[in-house]
């Protein structure tokens, strides 16, 4: 039975929204045993994530000719490719290797969110929009959920870098399995260019990413949102595993559990609050809200870390549901906000202002986890950054 135009650009971003984010999310969970191959201290996972962070920005800085010239479904399955080179250097023992490849693997995710949205914002029912971009984010962390499950039992059975290339070989067979949808999605392409590899080394790119952030007077205070909620969800899900084992004494296995826990809780948050979104009519209202929930969210878990395990499961599925629960509503605002001809501009240039809140969010975060020797204080603090944006939002928009 053929799908509808919206069904097939949903089930091809799905499916590579989930298998990108269970690579990525398995590089986290892998952050200890990481750590001890290359000898470097449990925080330092924090720069391997600023590492992912800073490929995905410079994709989203210069990759707008890749995704005019080949189409969103070739660009995704390029995006691919580079995963499973990130994922081949993860697992060499040597840390310069190793670091190279979590900036590919980065390049290699970027592609997701713009040319994802190209095809929804193009193809969606305008009354379901938020809900169908909801769902599409919804695989991030269900491909992170499926990892925190999966990852340490076959690391316990395989062996560490058996896993790493199993997950590779999962990534190849995903590429292959959106080329069907390739004749119906890449029909629409923006204007041809063979010199597209060249623009990854322009050094103007991030000038034209704050021009086209500028094309609508709401974007900057929409993607002055989207970087306060990327340093949160960049930091729990870097720091997450690591903390509960380095600090609070859980195995590798229960700590993916946790982080399971974590990312469940996201899938669904996502899609309620994509529903919510369509039903309320107030996306940034609700981006809003969400931030101060996001921010008690965090003081709750660093309270409850060290108490009953129900209460930590409880207070993790709590963060899950709101900072890793916002992206959907806010990839349909930016497409809603966008000029109609720069969807994929607006959504890579404000993802590209997120990400590079995520590259700096863990990167802090690791310093001053090792200079105080806590991860308490850095939570905090990033705590506190949410509460001070939601408030000035509030303050900004009065609320109309």
């Amino acid at each position: 039975m053929k799908l509808p135009l919206w069904g097939s650009a949903l089930s091809a971003t799905l499916l590579v929204q989930v298998v990108s984010s269970f690579a990525a999310a398995a590089v986290p969970l892998l952050g200890p045993i990481l750590m001890q191959r290359w000898n470097l201290p449990p925080e330092s996972i924090g720069y391997v994530s600023a590492a992912v962070s800073l490929g995905i920005c410079w994709c989203l800085a210069c990759g707008g000719p890749m995704l005019d010239h080949h189409g969103p479904i070739r660009t995704l399955q390029l995006g691919l490719a580079a995963i499973c080179l990130g994922l081949v250097l993860l697992s060499q023992p040597a840390a310069t290797l190793g670091f190279v490849g979590a900036l590919v693997l980065g390049l290699g995710t970027a592609p997701n969110n713009p040319a994802g949205s190209t095809m929804l914002m193009r193809t969606a029912p305008p009354r379901h929009r938020n809900l169908i971009f909801s769902i599409r984010q919804a695989g991030v962390p269900l491909g992170g959920a499926i990892a925190g499950v999966s990852v340490a039992p076959v690391v316990v059975a395989l062996g560490f870098a058996q896993t790493i290339w199993l997950i590779a070989a999962i990534v190849g067979l995903s590429l292959l399995a959106v080329q069907p949808f390739r004749r119906r999605l890449d029909l629409e392409r923006g204007p041809a260019n063979r010199r597209w590899p060249r623009m990854f080394l322009s050094p103007s790119a991030l000038r034209r990413s704050a021009e086209v952030i500028r094309s609508h007077p709401l974007l900057p205070l929409v993607t002055g949102m989207g970087i306060s909620f990327s340093i949160a969800q960049a930091s729990v899900q870097a720091f997450t595993a690591t903390y509960l084992v380095t600090q609070h004494g859980k195995g590798l296995a229960e700590a993916g559990y946790f982080v399971a826990v974590l990312l469940v809780a996201s899938t669904f948050s996502r899609i309620v609050l994509g529903w919510l979104a369509d039903r309320w009519r107030r996306g940034l209202l609700l981006l809003c809200l969400l931030l101060l929930a996001t921010s008690g969210a965090l003081i709750l878990f660093v309270w409850s870390a060290a108490g009953p395990p129900w209460a930590l499961y409880g207070c993790v599925a709590l963060i899950g549901a709101t900072s890793l629960g916002w992206n959907g509503v806010y990839m349909a605002e930016l497409a809603r906000l966008a000029p109609p001809a720069r969807i994929g501009d607006v959504t890579s240039a404000a993802n590209l202002f997120g990400f590079a809140g995520s590259f700096c969010g863990p990167l802090v975060f690791a310093l001053i986890a090792g200079r105080t020797g806590s991860f308490d204080w850095p939570y905090l603090l990033v705590a506190g950054q949410l509460a001070a944006c939601g408030v000035f939002t509030l303050w900004r928009r009065g609320w109309r």
